[in-house]
């Protein structure tokens, strides 16, 4: 029982210290709202609320979601970021208060992580719980934590999985537990199978250390060595069936932009031990507090420390430290994939590899000299790393202050009685209040950096997004859609509407391409899509109310879900009006020919386009003009234009670039009276637009073509869950077009027929061939690596029963057994 509450204790001060650090500064929740721009606000809130909704038979299922980008795959998203089980108890809270939930969940994976490494310390070596949780919380409230971990609630997983790992790895040296030990290494896997997988490494990494340095034969080492390596991989393949979804969904997601990162000076490097700092670039961010790196420090000087032991530890530390700035081994902690963002997200390995070490210091009492020793090194970094980036006043005064109360305190812990009372509430002093000063200055350093203020009140939210709900009929009669992204890039799952944002690690590449193919806009290189803006896009995909960048709801007739197209004639792709009107099976622009105005000329390149040159400081601006009939409503259409755009009635920063960025169709009011379209663009750096930018829309025809479709289309269409059906006009034939993107793993059927994969419009749209005639369409979403992956998941299960009932038969017939 001291055990359990002595762990307990140290996971309770560190949430306490990490609440009092963010109330200290009046952070989030404590007074200045969420930032905007960050993972958490922009994507996993988001996430978070959707599943809320799909928990209560919204908007999908965990197949399908119906909210994002017209329908995309959602357990790709669920794997990577909601199945950390610390986050569950808050989807217990209202809707509107999931990042409420998700703060919640990190509190809990802060104290659990932080209990459990307090606990596993012990098994390195004994000693008094109460000294290891200070330890412990040093490694609860470490630099990643604080910079990388509670940004993203999914990888704190990996803070409770190597202590979780480490003792799962001890059970295979007792020779104790394996199915348990297997269910642990599993559980591990399925919270969060990135951290999962570099906290393997780490816990792997630790129990070799272990069985180098242990006094056993050779024998029993290697015969625990393969206990550790078959529970892993039983462990491992009860998790197949995430892994391979997330794998199929990886190579079928958008491709993103790969990090080659420069390796940081030695001086950088070293300096990430120090607290309460945090570089301007990135860099592995390590330090576990003053108490902890001082011991390690003084690990090589502790003679009471066995030999082997004072070279394999810092050894060990060293060879980590290394790996995560070399690449082939970065590669190694990415799992074998070039990183994506932050190329240090693994460093909390380190940070508790750093914990252990100072434990196995701490727990032979080291005497006064090894401590002297370890000042000694710890006041040359100091003086090494002086002046560099990452160090602030404050690290200086926690050292100043931490490394000679630590140094007294320490030796006094195997004194008398009176004497360990009064050296561990020292050490309490110098860890709780040295971490949650390092932690403050963390934060507050964290914020200042944000690019975005902060997001929308939630009262603004639940306002439009029941105004938006009202205004039009329920889905799948027709989407409601949140358009400009006014809160996140993820507005459809914050609103449970149905648009076509969307920003997802494992956004499908189809879903990208189709939505940038007809118009719609990107960012992140088409790793976030953004809504229709213009009103042909929006009909095409069934919007029949949206809102408006001032949050007013605008309601317009649109095609249904699915529609019937006979005429196979081959689609004009040769611009972006023509593709729409392809999908739409009706001519309703006109498209004129781009003519220069005035200013420097734009040079013509034929079906490429037109590239604009550099403005001159104080000249006048390139003018764009093209010829339509009065009236109609003029529309341009320049995805990569960057400049200054403007025309009468308006203008815009334009702020576009080849493949990272692309803006949507822009509205330019009416056609006037003269019947010429103008716009002027002021550039930077020489940009390009399309052969034929400009569109002007005849509302008329467009309101006809979709009262035609809606009339030829299914008036009765059905989702549920991942499955849509529709009831078709009788003897449709020609090819039914669904308003959903053709992502992998869709299969279609006609009249009861065999299901096959779906085909898909030139668009990028699901396609439906009916033969000669048809009255109802059936098609359903299989994720595409689900099925092998529960058989691995299958099969993993069956060799656990088999060993857990070996080991229970074994345990009755020879009750002397370990189990």
């Amino acid at each position: 029982m001291r055990e359990l509450t002595g762990s307990a204790g140290a996971g309770a001060a560190a949430v306490g210290v990490y609440c009092g650090a963010l109330a200290w500064h009046r952070t989030w929740p404590f007074g200045a709202p969420m930032r905007g721009g960050t993972v958490l606000a922009e994507q996993v809130v988001p996430l978070q609320t959707h599943l809320w909704d799909v928990l209560r038979g919204q908007g999908g299922d965990l197949l399908v979601n119906w909210d994002s980008g017209y329908g995309v795959p959602f357990l790709p998203d669920l794997a990577t970021d909601l199945l950390n089980p610390c986050d569950w108890p808050g989807l217990l809270l209202p809707r509107d208060q999931q990042a409420l939930g998700l703060f919640l969940g990190v509190l809990l994976a802060l104290g659990l992580g932080t209990g459990l490494m307090a606990h596993f310390l012990g098994r390195l070596a004994a000693g008094p719980v109460a000294v290891r949780g200070l330890l412990a919380v040093g490694y609860g409230l470490c630099a990643w934590v604080l910079v990388a971990g509670v940004g993203r609630p999914a990888w704190l997983w990996g803070l409770v999985a190597l202590p979780l790992l480490g003792l799962a790895f001890d059970r295979c040296l007792r020779r104790t537990g394996w199915p348990l030990g297997a269910l642990a290494v599993a559980v591990c896997w399925l919270g969060d199978f990135y951290t999962a997988a570099t906290a393997s490494l780490g816990a792997g990494l630790v129990l070799v250390l272990r069985l180098l340095v242990a006094r056993s034969r050779w024998r029993e080492r290697l015969r625990a060595l393969l206990r550790a390596l078959a529970m892993a991989a039983v462990g491992i393949a009860a998790a197949a069936p995430l892994l391979w979804v997330t794998f199929e969904a990886g190579r079928a997601g958008q491709p993103a932009a790969v990090v080659h990162p420069v390796a940081p000076g030695l001086t950088d490097y070293l300096g990430q031990l120090l607290p309460g700092g945090l570089a301007a670039r990135a860099l592995p961010d390590v330090f576990v507090g003053v108490p902890a790196l001082l011991l390690v420090a003084a690990l090589p000087f502790n003679r009471r420390v066995r030999l082997r032991e004072r070279v394999a530890w810092p050894l060990a530390l060293a060879l980590v430290a290394a790996s995560f700035v070399w690449r082939p081994s970065i590669l190694l902690w990415h799992v074998s994939t070039a990183p994506e963002g932050n190329p240090y997200r693994s460093t909390f390995v380190l940070s508790g590899l750093l914990t252990m070490a100072a434990w196995v210091c701490l727990a032979r009492r080291p005497r006064l000299p090894a401590l002297a020793g370890g000042a000694l090194l710890v006041a040359l970094l100091a003086a090494l790393v002086d002046a560099r980036g990452s160090t602030r006043p404050i690290s200086w005064g926690l050292l100043g202050a931490g490394v000679p109360l630590a140094v007294l305190a320490v030796p006094a812990l195997a004194g008398a009685a009176r004497q360990r009372r009064v050296a561990l509430a020292v050490l309490g002093g110098v860890v709780l209040v040295g971490s949650g000063w390092a932690a403050g200055s963390v934060l507050v350093q964290r914020d200042r950096r944000a690019g975005s203020g902060p997001v929308p009140s939630a009262g603004a939210l639940r306002a439009a997004r029941a105004a938006l709900l009202a205004a039009g009929p329920r889905w799948p009669a027709g989407r409601a859609d949140p358009g400009p992204h006014v809160f996140t890039g993820n507005d459809p799952m914050l609103f449970g509407a149905q648009g076509g944002g969307y920003r997802s690690d494992y956004l499908p590449a189809r879903t990208a391409q189709a939505l940038h193919a007809l118009g719609a806009g990107w960012l992140l290189q088409g790793r976030q899509t953004s809504s229709f803006a213009d009103p042909v896009g929006q009909a095409l995909f069934g919007v029949t109310a949206s809102l408006g960048g001032d949050l007013t709801v605008r309601r317009a007739p649109a095609l249904p879900l699915v529609t019937v197209q006979r005429s196979a004639a081959p689609a004009d792709q040769s611009s972006l009006w023509a593709r729409q009107q392809a999908v739409l099976g009706a001519t309703v622009y006109q498209v004129p020919p781009l003519v220069p105005g005035g200013g420097p000329a734009p040079t013509d390149h034929g079906s490429s386009g037109w590239s604009l040159p550099t403005t001159p400081d104080g000249g006048p601006g390139t003018e764009l003009t093209g010829r339509c009939t009065p009236g109609r409503a003029a529309f341009l259409y320049a995805p990569y234009l960057a400049g200054a755009v403007s025309w009468p009635g308006g203008s815009l920063a334009a702020d576009g670039q080849q493949n990272a960025t692309a803006l949507p169709v822009l509205a330019l009011g009416p056609v006037p009276a003269d019947g010429v379209v103008r716009v002027t663009v002021r550039v930077g750096l020489a940009t390009q637009v399309p052969a034929r930018p400009f569109g002007c829309l005849d509302q008329g025809a467009l309101a006809a073509a979709v009262a035609a479709g809606r009339a030829s289309g299914s008036s009765r269409p059905t989702v549920s869950g991942h499955t849509v059906s529709a009831v078709l006009p009788h003897g449709s034939s020609g090819t039914a077009g669904l308003s959903v993107p053709a992502v992998p793993g869709w299969r279609c059927g006609v009249d009861g027929g065999a299901p096959r994969s779906a085909g898909q419009t030139p668009a990028g749209l699901l396609a439906v061939p009916l033969g000669t005639g048809a009255d109802r369409l059936e098609c359903a979403f299989r994720q595409p690596g689900l099925a092998p992956g529960l058989r691995v998941a299958a099969g993993a299960g069956a060799v656990w029963l088999l060993v857990a009932a070996w080991t229970w038969w074994r345990r009755r017939a020879r009750p002397g057994l370990p189990g």
